[in-house]
């Protein structure tokens, strides 16, 4: 095994594999303990399995260890992992934390890490990467940096001194809402908080529409009435309004008034509804034009980079006006539809005839049926007047059908499979249709998602 330090930062995200080349998972952060009379020893790593499981790999099944890629015997516990008092994590809980220079010379937060190898399988914290409080008037500037040798700095330890979460941040930065949501899921509650408080709104706001509710009120609880305002202006209106639904009423309310105007009244609209029909699970912004919309106008608004997968496989046409609710629904246009006509057609003409809307009081059950049949990843959402209202995706009846605690749920966990027997709705949703509605439902199959 190369003696070659790695800094620890640069091992957050990379691959591991086993001896034959197949790939097990990905490094999220390097499992230290401290020691009194030398610097941290290495135990492990904390490897993301497929599952988003986070399982302990001994650094002793480590074979080779570089920047961009980690080497195991290939022999790994799928536990879940569960850290362990004593137990220190590098990423998660080092990087930015504030030492003191034992010459005297002041102060640096904890940017990076280094560990090396002292013998085979052995490894330790060898040095930090701190960077001093900027000198410099300028709100810009950044303080220099200083690689040390860990026995040159001891850790300040002032009494409700909040520990900087900007690091973690910037070392997380790349991934995805899901993951980076899975993540903070791990952190002890205090350092979630703060990795919470520090993050942008729209970032934050993403990353709340991946967790559970509970761990959303939670975070919630821990933002001032304004900072909650503008993370739940960030999120989706159904989401918000999910979790708004999930305060007290008094809160709930107030953080009403504090939102946009309009998001808000998205908000209340969505909260009329039931949890288990159409309108309480759409979402009021589906991509809305008019029949005399061309191709080319379509497919430029399902460009954009804000807009979800699910929302963007198909367009609908309406009536002015075109916000929620519309004028009256005319229809739907696919997107692979859209890909066979010229530029220049014009999507009043491409509507998808053969598939109607639901109401906001059809029952989650039957959306899924009818996204199950039809092979749909979105359904459109209508009013008494046949006016649109928000569309029904795939995503949303899958977060509803799933039991409540799928992100953390691990199938191999309990091998009766309690943990993972669907919960009522989900069994209602799968039993058999009455025999005449199956006698009525078209053969599945015929019809492809763009209506053709």
């Amino acid at each position: 095994m190369s003696a070659t330090r790695v800094f620890v930062a640069r091992l957050a995200g990379r691959s591991v594999f086993d001896p034959a080349g197949d790939r097990l998972g990905k490094v999220r952060d390097v499992l230290v303990v401290y020691r009194h009379d030398h610097s941290p020893r290495v135990v492990g790593l904390i490897v993301e399995i497929p599952g988003r499981r986070r399982v302990f790999v001994s650094i002793g099944r480590v074979t080779s260890i570089s920047s961009g890629q980690i080497i195991t015997t290939g022999l790994i516990n799928v536990r879940r992992f569960e850290q362990r008092g004593g137990e220190v994590r590098v990423i998660a809980e080092l990087f930015g934390r504030t030492m003191v220079f034992g010459d005297g010379s002041g102060e640096g937060t904890v940017e990076d890490v280094s560990m090396v190898e002292v013998g085979p399988g052995e490894w330790e914290i060898a040095q930090l990467f701190l960077r001093r409080p900027r000198s410099g008037p300028s709100p810009f500037g950044k303080g220099a940096t200083v690689i040390v040798d860990w026995d040159e700095v001891r850790e300040k330890t002032g009494q409700g001194e909040a520990q900087s979460a900007e690091q973690l941040i910037a070392t997380y930065s790349d991934m995805k809402p899901a993951d980076l949501a899975s993540t903070l899921l791990d952190l002890p509650q205090q350092r979630m908080l703060e990795v919470a408080e520090e993050l942008p709104d729209d970032r934050l706001a993403d990353v709340l529409e991946e967790m559970p509710e509970s761990e959303q009120v939670g975070i919630l609880a821990g933002l001032d009435d304004d900072r909650a305002a503008d993370v739940l202006d960030q999120m989706q209106p159904d989401d918000a309004a999910d979790l708004i639904a999930q305060l007290p009423d008094e809160r709930g309310q107030h953080l009403l008034g504090l939102m946009q105007p309009e998001e808000a009244d998205d908000v209340r609209m969505l909260l009329r509804y039931e949890p288990d029909t159409a309108g309480g699970l759409m979402t009021t912004e589906p991509i809305i034009v008019s029949a005399d919309a061309t191709v080319a106008e379509g497919l430029a608004l399902i460009r954009r980079h804000e807009l979800a997968p699910a929302l963007g496989a198909a367009i609908c046409v309406t009536l002015p006006p075109y916000e929620p609710p519309t004028g009256r629904f005319l229809g739907m246009v696919h997107f692979q539809r859209m890909l066979r006509y010229p530029p220049h057609e014009r999507l009043g003409t491409l509507l998808d005839q053969g598939l109607d809307p639901v109401t906001a009081t059809t029952s989650a059950a039957e959306v899924a049926r009818i996204l199950a049949s039809y092979n749909l990843v979105s359904v459109p959402v209508v009013d008494d007047a046949h006016r649109l209202v928000g569309v029904v995706t795939i995503d949303d009846v899958l977060d509803y059908l799933l039991p409540d605690d799928w992100r953390s749920t691990d199938s191999d966990d309990d091998p009766r499979g309690s943990s993972t027997r669907p919960k009522p709705r989900l069994q209602a949703a799968l039993s058999p249709a009455p025999a005449q509605a199956r006698a009525d439902r078209p053969p599945r199959g015929r019809r492809t998602t763009d209506g053709t």
